[in-house]
């Protein structure tokens, strides 16, 4: 759903669905105020006006004339919802249960679908307009007659009002929240779709309007033989440009493109699904991922470990020039790379302990000696954004603080006024006998006291702390790590697991501490920050709360996003939102490498990477006559 989660070794969720769902940013409509009420439009916008006009012929970062043919074979390094990177035993995506593969969701249309040169602009895809209504509360969609399923059955407004209310009653846990705030999906006629929301405000219900377009349009048919709970290999119909092609369960799945594609000639579609075939490959580890890209059984690869992209990409392809080496630009997504401290356990809920664990941490060792110094340090969960916070509070920011002061006490008002909270560089040394003194001392403050080799609280138990790990690579990390916690008198560990045990134990919150990155979209929305940090979402399984964060403040300032009425209102809450969870140490940051570490086969045409998101498998296409010089035709 985009850069949306990597358990902290080589991959990345993301809370925007590639190109269809978004569940991270209210996408569109240029309804501010009163205007454009009653009045049909192509496309929607939150704060900007769209782009693009009525009757555009394509997206500007897409190459209209893109050949179709080829393959793109790959393994994965971002997923969203229930997918998983390294195994899958389902092929239902929007359900809390199982693993499904990546890219599962570009099985399915959705009423409008997102321009990733725009912050928050979707437009017409199912849906050929959209009509609000003058209280901003309901919203007529007229959907487009020649839409169809994979089966060619018709795709109607029943079809999409069955949809609605079955992802609120039982889908993912984000889509639970996104769709809590919808009264009612009613299909009209055939082909006219009325939503109608339940926000406080018109502000509110413009939100999720535009984050609700972004979600699948599902066969009431199909679901009503077929159970949505369970795990299942079945395919499922959908009707978009690809469907479900080979696949053998925690090996490889294949998408087909759909020649027969109702949708491939509209505006939005030109230029983009122009592979025949995509082809998803599953490996446990990292280096039999390696050596597979190395001998051309796939043809594109994201590295995140900085070691092996300084000394590992010198084999004969790459000298020759056969693979490409890039540095891709980041999205303009706000993003972060952190480890999160499990606060549903009591030893954690202590600010002062989660600020002395993090101590242990030096970057700037691991920096020189791990990453070849291509990272830089991350202090913010919104990085890459508008969204993080430097220096002392604006003014804007000030009213955000005092329009909340009945939640705010001295020490955490004069913290949010303050220059943020930042992670304090290190000496270099790999155990900075300064930090930790001090994370020393933040231990003892929180009541613990060294008996022997390790500390013990109040309740006469050892302090263990064990790490949550899926990847042997990143064991480099957590080892210098480890040994500075144990030094402190922590009885640290790191517990390996493989690939469904250590998806179930996410699902079910059982660790103590882990590591992830998410990205979101540029334009954030209330159900996208829910699930990180909403009280709401703390018991609920599969959601991203992994910090188990749950606090009035928060869930006032995720209430004020939901109401902003315009960019400068929203990036000043979640500014404060972004000083208040640095000064709770909910999550240790972690770093960046700045941009998208790329290396691929040279046998594809690509135009300039979008800003705002994208994946090169849906806009890149295959060049027969560079793979031909490859030998691979």
């Amino acid at each position: 759903m985009a850069e949306h989660h990597k358990s902290l070794t080589n991959r990345r969720q993301i809370l925007v669905l590639s190109g269809a769902v978004a569940l991270s940013s209210a996408l569109p409509f240029q309804l501010r105020a009163q205007e454009n009420k009653n009045t049909a439009s192509h496309g929607l916008a939150v704060f900007d006006d769209l782009k693009y006009p009525a009757g555009f012929s394509h997206f500007d970062y897409i190459n209209p004339q893109a050949p179709k043919g080829g393959s793109f074979n790959f393994s994965v390094n971002e997923w969203t919802l229930n997918q998983a990177p390294n195994t899958f035993n389902t092929l239902n995506t929007f359900s809390a249960l199982g693993d499904a593969p990546p890219r599962m969701e570009i099985c399915f249309d959705t009423l409008m679908t997102r321009a990733l040169d725009e912050p928050d602009a979707v437009y017409g895809l199912i849906a050929e307009s959209v009509t609000a209504s003058d209280d901003g509360k309901s919203y007529l969609f007229k959907l487009r007659e020649q839409a169809r399923f994979h089966d060619n059955t018709p795709l109607t407004a029943h079809d999409a009002a069955f949809s609605y209310d079955l992802l609120k009653e039982k889908g993912h846990p984000a889509l639970r929240l996104l769709l809590a705030k919808m009264e009612s999906a009613v299909a009209e006629d055939d082909y006219r779709l009325k939503l109608t929301l339940k926000g406080e405000t018109a502000a509110q219900n413009r939100r999720l309007i535009t984050s609700m377009v972004l979600l699948p349009v599902l066969s009431k048919a199909y679901y009503t033989e077929h159970s949505f709970d369970g795990n299942s290999l079945t395919i499922p119909l959908g009707s978009g440009g690809y469907k479900v092609g080979a696949f053998s369960a925690g090996q490889f799945i294949e998408y087909q493109r759909n020649e027969d594609y109702w949708a491939k000639d509209l505006n939005v579609n030109i230029g983009r699904n122009n592979f025949d075939r995509i082809r998803i490959e599953f490996f446990r580890d990292r280096q039999p991922a390696f050596e597979a890209f190395k001998k051309g059984i796939l043809d594109w690869r994201a590295e995140s470990v900085s070691k092996s992209w300084t000394n590992d990409y010198n084999f004969s392809a790459v000298e020759t020039g056969k693979v490409i080496k890039k540095r891709f630009p980041a999205w303009k997504f706000p993003s972060m790379q952190s480890w999160a401290l499990n606060q549903r356990r009591e030893r954690f809920r202590d600010k002062r302990v989660r600020e002395a664990i993090g101590l242990c941490f030096d970057f700037e060792w691991s920096n020189r000696n791990l990453f070849s110094n291509l990272y830089q340090r991350q202090q913010s969960n919104f990085s890459n954004s508008d969204f993080e916070a430097k220096g002392k509070a604006s003014a804007a920011e000030q009213a955000v603080i005092t329009r909340h002061a009945a939640l705010i006490d001295e020490e955490t008002r004069a913290a949010l006024l303050d220059d943020p909270v930042t992670m304090p560089a290190t000496d270099g040394s790999g155990r900075n006998r300064e930090h930790l003194r001090r994370a020393a001392d933040l231990l003892k403050e929180a009541g613990y006291q060294r008996k022997g080799q390790w500390l013990v609280g109040a309740d006469g138990q050892i302090f263990t702390l064990e790490i949550l790990n899926d990847s042997d690579g990143f064991n480099r990390v957590y080892n210098p790590m480890i040994k500075n916690l144990q030094a402190i008198g922590i009885n640290a560990t790191v517990r390996m697991a493989e690939a469904a045990t250590y998806q179930k134990r996410l699902l079910d919150f059982d660790y103590d501490m882990m590591g992830l990155a998410f990205s979101t979209s540029p334009t954030l929305d209330r159900a996208t920050l829910a699930v990180m940090y909403g009280s709401e979402s703390v018991n609920m399984p599969g959601s991203q709360n992994h910090t188990g964060t749950s606090s009035p403040l928060i869930d006032a300032l995720l209430d004020d996003v939901a109401q902003a009425d315009n960019r400068k209102d929203l990036t000043a809450t979640v500014l404060i939102l972004d000083r208040l969870l640095r000064y709770r140490r909910d999550w240790i940051p972690c770093w960046s490498a700045g941009g998208k570490l790329i290396a691929y086969w040279d046998k594809f045409g690509m135009t300039e990477s979008p800003p705002y998101g994208g994946y090169p498998e849906f806009y890149w296409w295959y060049d027969k006559a560079k793979a031909g010089q490859l030998g691979k035709t």
